[in-house]
């Protein structure tokens, strides 16, 4: 039987969830350091028969302050919930960050918010948690009215591995720099690109490898190049292996980066269907050839490394 999660888009929670643990943040990637929170606060929920909930924002505060910061995101939105959805919660509260809540003075989203809305029982916090109006509030803010709002603090210690704190600017970091491995082993996972195929100029058909287009949103750029991958048409439950070219396509003088993937042993129209692409394997980084007979021949040495990717 599947756990049914409460979605809200608003602090306007049925009352059964109040008086809940509480977990607040961007949560981007949901990556081996999220995890740990949540298995921390799973322990509250077994110690004092509490709910589960989460908080997070939509758009991510960092990007509605920077207009330009288009490239950030490690997962999108409808990933992040799903991957929440997995972690045992009970409610997950995705609030819209527009301009009149970013004016909310931090005393109040204390007092107005996390009390009488959701009158939280235990809340979690990261130790840079910053909130209210110009970023004003902080945890030590939190901590300083606990008493007076009936809530306590959390706040874990980071998680760390050879010395080094897992966190989504570290992952974001790895993607760049073409540590794929790296940012797997801290989401605990592959990281994946959702979205849907749309028309290209068909380049890979007319030299013998068609691919399918994916525009890349807002997520981070990885490191441009060839990746050995895996795919699923639609969330179908039947993975499909595959070679994706992320970049520019410099043999061709492509100006706009795009996400391309051949699939192996496919044949159909994947036009407008949902592809979650699993990266699996950095092969090697983007190249500009002498012609389109070098791009060919490189490309069958690529297939060959793909194929043999588990």
């Amino acid at each position: 039987m599947v756990k049914k999660i409460k979605l809200y888009k608003n602090f306007n929670i049925e009352k059964k969830h109040k008086r809940s643990i509480l977990l607040i943040g961007n949560f981007d990637g949901v990556h081996l350091g999220h995890q740990k929170l949540f298995k921390l606060a799973k322990n509250y929920k077994k110690k004092f028969d509490l709910n589960i909930g989460v908080v997070t924002f939509e758009p991510m505060p960092k990007m509605f302050f920077n207009p330009s910061l288009k490239n950030f995101r490690i997962s999108n939105l409808k990933q992040k919930i799903n991957l929440l959805k997995a972690l045992d919660v009970n409610f997950i509260i995705t609030k819209k960050f527009d301009r009149d809540f970013s004016k909310t003075n931090s005393l109040d989203f204390i007092k107005q918010i996390l009390f009488k809305k959701l009158n939280a029982k235990y809340i979690f916090v990261s130790n840079n948690f910053r909130f209210g109006k110009n970023r004003e509030g902080d945890v030590n803010q939190l901590i300083a009215n606990e008493k007076i709002y009936n809530y306590k603090i959390v706040e874990p210690k980071p998680l760390l591995i050879q010395n080094k704190i897992v966190s989504s600017s570290s992952i974001r970091k790895q993607l760049e720099n073409g540590n794929l491995d790296k940012a797997n082993k801290y989401l605990k996972r592959n990281w994946t690109i959702g979205g849907y195929v749309q028309k290209g100029r068909q380049l890979g058909k007319k030299i013998g490898f068609p691919t399918c287009n994916i525009d890349l949103g807002d997520y981070v750029i990885a490191k441009p190049g060839v990746y050995a991958v895996k795919v699923l048409v639609n969330n179908k439950l039947n993975y499909i292996k595959g070679i994706a070219n992320l970049g520019y396509r410099p043999t061709f003088n492509q100006k706009k980066i795009l996400l391309e993937v051949h699939l192996f042993n496919f044949s159909g129209n994947l036009y407008n269907k949902y592809l979650s692409v699993e990266f699996l394997k950095f092969i090697r980084k983007e190249k500009k050839f002498k012609n389109i007979e070098h791009l060919k021949k490189q490309i069958k040495i690529d297939l060959t490394i793909a194929r043999k990717v588990k």
